[in-house]
């Protein structure tokens, strides 16, 4: 057969193939239009799932008469002009695809008006060649592009589109995304007639955190904390919900790089890492959460769908949102928490400023302590001491107070012991209501950061092997040893080459002595060729000191006196991540006064 070119129509319908793959794609290309055009108020009507209609009317800054045809035309675009643009590409949309593909597997109409002109031009399109003469159309400032019966002329492709409901569900989606990408911008959605969606312009962090709730819900924002972080050129910044309000599915997580929502491995994987010693197996995490950074860092030029990007620093990249997750989390502690939190999950704060919290409540004005309680304790004081060696002044300063001073002390966020439950939970007191504490879990939580600080002083210290580890590996894997020499030593590992494809491993870190070698040293160059680095050593001690921190740690029906109980309590604010044990589990919840009011139908 001869080469012969494509028809217009049919070249832009098979590039529609790879921009359009159903309605919600539309309203993301017509969306980041209306946002590259400055616009501030954005009106979506959709009909029939955005099948049979799509209209998006916005308030930016037009298209002249004489490039609305051009506009309709593949590869025309007005955001950038030669390379050096393509290097750093600022806008959301760049190729000129989105409309002429769009166009060709549609009846498109596109009516726009520039601020300054009397009037505003349409020009229709149907999947031939636009017509070159736009005519007068009513219209205010701005651009309205109508999508009508879309695939109307390509059958195979109308016929893979779901119900109706399930296409708006995946439109809603894009929607949503979009508007928690541009808080200055009022977005509408509109469906079958019926207003489905509305989020108003947000200016401070409180219309913000308003419009974060109402997009994710409310109960992401109780159980959230503010990010804002700076460093190497780049700045982290958003919401990242605490451990306990993980979810089974990654449904609630959204990470825009200059605003434009991506899905990229070396992001999860160093968001997954952020989370590491408090995420419960098999879960997942929520965020909301915005990467700033220099355009030309950043490659957008990826995929059709621009989902995709690739960092020029790609470690950096990961490094920096690691720490900064990792540090945002492990600072979360009892006292600190940005709001009140439900049952069974974090607790809510209320202190003194001593605890880090601004409000000072006195323990005087709830109900009392109680001092007497009969219980059939019988270990002394030593026996929490020996187990916290650091603790021993504290249990000595935290007697029971006295009833006569006891109005001049304020509560501690996690309060004072009152007693404890069948050997397991502490029962405690503070100015919101009642405490409860998994001990053991608690308990095992603040061993385990205490031997990670240990250990991180020692460094890692390596154990040379009678009998070295032959590993085979391809010869591109064995090529990573000798240029990550340096990091295998600083990881405790001394590996050598004994042949283009198999290394000889001769010390290890001693505590992973009875560790799987083999199977490390290969998971750590796969993490190295995928990611630039690896923590996987490090998450190895951490797995083994968790291990040992678990064994060390207040078991199941050991009785503690008050004072015992008290200085866990204290350790716990003091310990970062105390929220969640090494296995993710919460150690602590609160029962507000309002809860337990309802428990026994007071007020009603």
């Amino acid at each position: 057969m001869r080469i012969h070119r494509l028809s217009v129509q049919l070249a832009n319908q098979i590039a529609a193939g790879e921009v359009v793959e159903r309605p919600s794609s539309v309203v993301k290309e017509l969306l980041e239009n209306s946002l590259d055009a400055g616009a501030r108020n954005i009106e979506i009507d959709i009909e029939q799932g955005g099948a049979k209609l799509i209209r998006i009317r916005d308030d930016g800054c037009g298209i002249h008469k004489d490039d609305l045809a051009l506009a309709l035309s593949r590869h025309a675009t007005s955001k950038i002009h030669g390379f050096e643009d393509l290097e750093g590409v600022a806008s959301l949309g760049f190729r000129g695809e989105a409309l002429p593909s769009i166009s060709s597997v549609s009846r498109a109409l596109l009516t726009s008006r520039l601020t300054d002109d009397s009037s505003g031009w349409c020009i229709q399109a149907d999947g031939s060649d636009p017509d070159t003469a736009p005519a007068p159309a009513p219209h205010p400032p701005g651009t309205t592009v109508e999508v009508r019966d879309l695939f109307y002329n390509t059958p195979a492709r109308r016929k893979f589109l779901r119900k109706e409901k399930t296409e708006f569900n995946h439109l809603e989606e894009v929607v949503r995304r979009i508007a928690l990408s541009r808080f200055e911008v009022t977005i509408q959605l509109t469906h079958n007639a019926r207003p489905l969606l509305q989020v108003r312009a947000a200016s401070n962090e409180a219309e913000q955190d308003k419009r974060v709730a109402k997009i994710c819900g409310q109960a992401f924002m109780d159980h959230a904390v503010r990010v804002d972080w700076e460093a190497s050129g780049m700045r982290l910044w958003g919401w990242v919900a605490l451990p306990t309000f993980s979810r089974s599915q990654a449904d609630l997580q959204y990470f825009y790089v200059n605003g434009r929502i991506v899905r990229d491995k070396l992001v999860s994987h160093a968001v997954r890492q952020g989370y590491q010693d408090v995420m419960y197996q098999g879960r997942h995490s929520a965020f909301v959460l915005f990467l700033e950074m220099p355009p030309e860092e950043v490659d957008v030029n990826v995929h059709p769908t621009k989902h995709e990007v690739r960092f020029r620093e790609g470690r950096l990249v990961h490094d920096f949102l690691f720490r900064t997750l990792h540090k945002v989390l492990a600072e979360v502690r009892p006292g600190q928490q940005r709001n009140e939190v439900a049952v069974a999950a974090a607790p809510a704060a209320v202190a003194d400023s001593s605890y880090g919290v601004s409000s000072r409540v006195s323990i005087g004005s709830e109900p009392r302590r109680q001092h007497s309680m009969a219980l059939p304790v019988q270990e002394k004081m030593a026996a929490y001491a020996a187990l916290h060696p650091q603790t021993s002044e504290v249990i000595e300063s935290l007697e029971p107070i006295s009833d006569e001073g006891q109005e001049h002390v304020l509560a501690p966020p996690l309060g004072f012991a009152l007693a404890q439950l069948h050997g397991i939970y502490i029962v405690a007191e503070n100015s919101n209501g009642l405490v409860l504490v998994d001990m053991h879990a608690a308990h095992e939580r603040i061993t385990y950061e205490r031997m990670k600080l240990a250990w991180q002083g020692e460094g890692i210290q390596s154990q040379p092997l009678l009998i070295p580890v032959t590993v085979h590996v391809s010869e591109q894997e064995a090529g990573l040893i000798d240029d990550y020499a340096d990091d295998f030593l600083r990881l405790g590992f001394h590996c050598g080459r004994l042949a283009p494809d198999t290394l000889a491993v001769r010390e290890v870190p001693a505590v992973l002595r009875d560790a799987d070698v083999a199977s490390l040293v290969r998971d750590v160059l796969s993490d190295i060729r995928t990611h630039g680095g690896s923590s996987r050593i490090r998450e190895h001690i951490n797995e083994v000191l968790a291990g040992m921190a678990c064994h060390g740690a207040v078991r199941a029906n050991r009785k503690l006196t008050i004072p015992e109980m008290n200085a866990l309590l204290r350790d716990m604010e003091r310990t970062e991540r105390s929220g969640q044990c090494n296995h993710g589990r919460p150690t602590w919840v609160q029962l507000n006064l309002d809860q337990l009011d309802k428990l026994f139908l007071r007020g009603r």
